[in-house]
């Protein structure tokens, strides 16, 4: 895989405050990075020295094998930024802008005219070319934001909640578009939507504090959950105490919770040992028993469950 962004040892201090702490990764042609973490985590500090809006502290950052700070313009013309918030000259339309940042990036005649159609038609701003961005409605302005990141093909890109007040719908298309890019692009995107992770991200990052903190698959991240490979499981033809003791007698059950009954059906969360499987002994015993499996399935564990117990953590442990 080629290496398409370097950082290394990236530090940035604003007096007293620590806002990026000693962050290092690569990132290949290919992948898409979900970068995550809680408000004030350095999420944006970092992408504003990665795309050179910020000098750091200490440490580099590379873009297809220019550096960031000492080679500025070459770096630059390989990325894509769509910042927080989408700034934006409000008195123009999204035409006249997207024709603006063209020509900022050496675009002229025909293939400026080319590039902003096919830019407009992926982001799906036709409705609205000719109006004031002013009066867009947030999720226009965010479409406008992206258009404006993509315009020039750019080789890798840095994108900061680029979903952010769109409606599902605009959700759907952002993130087909996202992955479509991914095939030959390097992506870095920023978003407090888990979901959004599993939606389009090969890999992804928490940082708390400055500091990453966990860089993995979404799978691996989850993997890192409490319940992760837990069964759950609702029976019905036993009494819960019965059902809890028979539980803990299956191989390889290491604990049994009780998750309440409705009626004569029982509902029960069981945790294996570790690196154990216990789906289909569960599902096995159950019925050996006599008792009627209405529910089972295991659970993989959430992101959100992951996301709290380590930024929490890391935080309690500053």
């Amino acid at each position: 895989m080629t290496s398409m962004v370097e950082i290394s040892n990236l530090r940035k201090t604003f007096g007293p405050i620590v806002a990026v702490d000693g962050v290092s990764f690569t990132l290949g042609k290919g992948e898409v990075l979900g970068f995550l973490g809680p408000n004030g985590a350095g999420k944006s500090t970092t992408m504003k020295m990665i795309t050179g809006f910020l000098t750091p502290t200490s440490g580099s950052v590379k873009v297809c094998g220019h550096d960031v700070q000492d080679d500025a313009l070459a770096a630059k013309t390989r990325i894509g930024y769509l910042p927080e918030g989408a700034p934006a000259y409000h008195d123009m339309t999204p035409a006249s802008f997207l024709k603006f940042i063209g020509e900022m990036r050496g675009q002229r005649g025909d293939v400026l005219k080319r590039t902003i159609f096919e830019t407009v038609e992926k982001v799906n701003l036709q409705s609205v070319l000719n109006q004031p961005i002013e009066t867009l409605s947030k999720g226009f302005k965010r479409r406008v934001g992206l258009a404006q990141a993509i315009l020039h093909d750019p080789e890798v890109l840095v994108l900061d909640e680029p979903t952010d007040g769109l409606d599902p719908n605009q959700k759907h298309e952002v993130r087909t578009l996202i992955r479509a890019m991914a095939q030959e692009k390097a992506i870095i995107l920023s978003t407090h939507i888990l979901e959004e992770v599993h939606a389009v991200c090969s890999r992804a990052m928490i940082i708390a504090k400055g500091k990453v903190v966990s860089d993995g698959t979404p799978a691996e991240l989850e993997g890192q959950a409490p319940t992760h490979n837990s069964v759950l499981v609702t029976v019905s033809g036993v009494e819960p105490a019965l059902a809890h003791e028979r539980f803990m007698t299956v191989n390889g059950v290491k604990k049994v919770e009780d998750h309440g009954t409705d009626g004569d059906l029982v509902r029960m969360r069981i945790y294996p040992d570790e690196g154990k499987w216990i789906l289909s002994a569960i599902g096995q015993y159950a019925r050996e028993q006599g008792w009627e499996v209405q529910e089972l399935y295991q659970d993989r564990g959430q992101l959100d469950d992951v996301f709290r117990l380590l930024t929490t953590q890391k935080q309690a442990l500053s």
